[in-house]
């Protein structure tokens, strides 16, 4: 059960740092399209872990921005019935950006999860290994609040993987 609950957070993850279609192309694009300085979020910026931003700040120098990609729920449905798994892993990309200054921090927040939607987007389909991801996703913004340089604001997107192995 717990390889079932990581191999789809652990290929989106791959996905993200792809060079071609990950986040970093997206990022620079929504930059140049929007106006808006983004930093682009490096390797060591996506995480595939899942832990509160004040524990991580506590354990490791943090940079932000960050995503952090881990599975929250793994649902065994039995959809085929002589599979060990046939079912589905509710999957998140949470989006954390921090900075001084309440100005502008909820448009970099947006086009950071548009960049991670732009992701799924382009990985539509068979991600192999028994995956299929159908393109659905659910966006949640949480208010501003205290953490990383003063000020952050978390985002998560969740998507489910349909597994069958």
């Amino acid at each position: 059960m717990a390889q079932t609950a990581s191999i789809a957070a652990k290929q989106f993850a791959a996905f993200l740092l792809d060079s071609e279609k990950g986040m970093a192309p997206a990022v620079s694009r929504l930059a140049a399209d929007s106006g808006i300085a983004l930093a682009p979020i490096p390797s060591e910026g996506i995480i595939g872990q899942n832990v509160p931003a004040a524990i991580a700040e506590r354990a490791a120098a943090v940079k932000y921005p960050v995503v952090y990609v881990y599975s929250n729920r793994v649902r065994n449905l039995l959809t085929e019935k002589f599979r060990t798994f046939s079912g589905k892993i509710q999957t998140v990309a949470e989006v954390r950006v921090s900075q001084d200054r309440i100005e502008g921090l909820e448009d970099q927040t947006r086009l950071y999860v548009d960049a991670v939607t732009q992701v799924l987007d382009a990985n539509r389909g068979s991600w192999g290994q028994g995956m299929f991801y159908a393109g659905g996703y659910e966006v949640a913004f949480e208010p501003v609040g205290r953490g990383g340089r003063n000020l952050m604001q978390v985002a998560r997107v969740t998507f489910e993987v349909d597994l069958s192995s």
